[in-house]
């Protein structure tokens, strides 16, 4: 077992509690009933954010990847990691639900993978909605999606991961029925740094996590991507190469005045308000993958 600057032991992240296995059951059950597939990305994890169970689970159906989240990525850099995805022929959309909401491109985008579909049915005289499955990681932004593009407030949204729980047919006055499905992951990761960039944007619960450990290895990929200047920028201290991951979560915490009795920094509340910023997009546009 692995031991870093700290003294953490550096154990892989892992969560797939039972609601999950029980949710991807229900899905397979469900698909015949179902015309297209979309799958939500994290655009700051063009691919640690993307379940490799989905593609023997949605192989026979028409699907569309839309990266969320795109107001808080380094957009270059999310395009360039995805660049294989726009180059296999599938749409690839990327959008922001909150920021940059553009329903109009995905449902233009189902109809182009409906489009045998759509014209089999117009040739029988039959009007009927297409029915959408909304698939993706936890806390990626489904039921946000789902509740922008139907006008509605049907779909449960909180930001924390796990509060879907249940399969649920929404309408849209798209012509497009939505069914929203709980987060998905996977069972084991195989990198264990596929576990750290998915804690870090909050698609792990945080509860089951040590939260200093984990703001320290977000730390560290943020430095191999290249973004301690946005560090620096906004934590006002120097970020240099011999600092490690935790040195460096000390000197935000004394920039910010994170003090406890004897002038010790508080290593948690540092911790926690360096991921609070991070997933908030407060230290900057940034992408992990």
């Amino acid at each position: 077992m692995k031991i870093n600057e700290k003294g953490f032991k550096k154990t892989a992240i892992n969560w797939y509690p039972g609601h999950m296995a029980k949710a991807k059951r229900a899905i397979q059950d469900i698909l015949p009933l179902i015309d297209a597939v979309i799958e939500l990305a994290d655009s700051r994890l063009p691919l640690s954010s993307r379940n490799p169970d989905f593609d023997a689970l949605f192989k026979n159906k028409p699907k569309i990847l839309v990266f969320n989240k795109f107001a808080y990525c380094d957009g270059a850099r999310t395009r360039f990691v995805a660049r294989a995805e726009e180059e296999s022929g599938k749409p690839v959309l990327y959008i922001d639900c909150k920021k940059d909401p553009d329903m109009k491109s995905v449902t233009a985008a189902l109809r182009q993978v409906c489009a045998e579909k759509l014209e089999r049915n117009a040739q029988k005289g039959v009007s009927k909605p297409l029915r959408a499955l909304v698939a993706g990681i936890t806390n990626v932004g489904k039921s946000t999606f789902i509740n922008t593009f139907t006008g509605t407030k049907k779909a449960k949204t909180e930001d924390r991961p796990g509060v879907t729980r249940a399969n649920a047919w929404i309408a849209s006055p798209y012509g497009v029925d939505l069914l929203d499905t709980p987060g998905l992951l996977w069972p084991r990761f195989s990198d264990k740094s596929v576990g750290v960039k998915l804690a870090a944007v909050g698609s792990v619960r945080d509860d089951i996590l040590d939260l200093t450990e984990l703001a320290c290895d977000t730390l560290g990929v943020l430095r191999e991507r290249g973004y301690s200047p946005l560090l620096e920028a906004r934590y006002k201290t120097e970020v240099c190469e011999e600092d490690t991951n935790y040195d460096l979560l000390l000197k935000i915490g004394k920039a910010r005045g994170f003090l406890v009795s004897g002038g010790e920094i508080n290593e948690e509340r540092t911790a926690s308000v360096l991921l609070d910023e991070f997933r908030g997009g407060k230290i900057g546009k940034m992408t992990l993958d």
